[in-house]
């Protein structure tokens, strides 16, 4: 093996960390991407790309500091891309945080805890406020083929009257046009 190949690839290392990011592990997807940054150049397109994705990592891990501290670098990037995209996220976790209401908030029970047998079996006999059953919805009413000999097919007037208030309109216009 030669020393080159001992290094390992930007691609793959900025791959596996976005799969990490993807799959939730934002701790990995961080450390992936600082891994990913060290072997690329910092000021150079990818290298922004990077800081990026470095920038959402942090935000996910809840390093707001880290977060916001890297973005205010790439504001100051080569790249205007990178600087507007820079800006645009920087403004968003800068932003000040709205007060909510408790009565708009769904809270959503910690099953943490729980294994999944037992889970399952709270599902099961009912013990869980919520019901493993969807809503009502309403039945979807029977539609029954129509066979070709139930349609009415008679001829109800509209298009001889449609086309004759056509011609009396174009006529007017044309009339109208004449003695102008």
């Amino acid at each position: 093996m030669t020393a080159d190949s001992d290094k390992p690839d930007a691609g793959q290392t900025l791959q596996s960390a976005q799969r990490a990011f993807d799959r939730g592990n934002y701790r990995e997807a961080a450390a992936g991407f600082e891994q990913t940054l060290a072997l690329v150049t910092p000021n150079s397109i990818v290298g922004g790309e990077v800081q990026m994705w470095l920038v959402t990592a942090y935000q996910a891990k809840g390093q707001m500091s880290d977060a916001i501290a890297l973005c205010k670098k790439l504001t100051h990037h080569p790249d205007l891309k990178i600087r507007k995209e820079a800006k645009r996220v920087l403004y968003i976790l800068e932003a000040p945080k709205l007060k909510s209401r408790p009565e708009w908030l769904t809270q959503i029970p910690d099953l943490t805890g729980l294994s999944d047998g037992e889970t399952r079996d709270r599902i099961a006999n009912g013990m869980t406020k919520f019901s493993a059953k969807s809503p009502k919805s309403k039945p979807n009413p029977i539609v029954e083929p129509v066979q070709g000999n139930q349609v009415n097919t008679k001829d109800n007037q509209f298009v001889w009257v449609a086309l004759i208030a056509v011609l009396i309109i174009l006529g007017s216009v044309v009339w109208m046009g004449q003695s102008a």
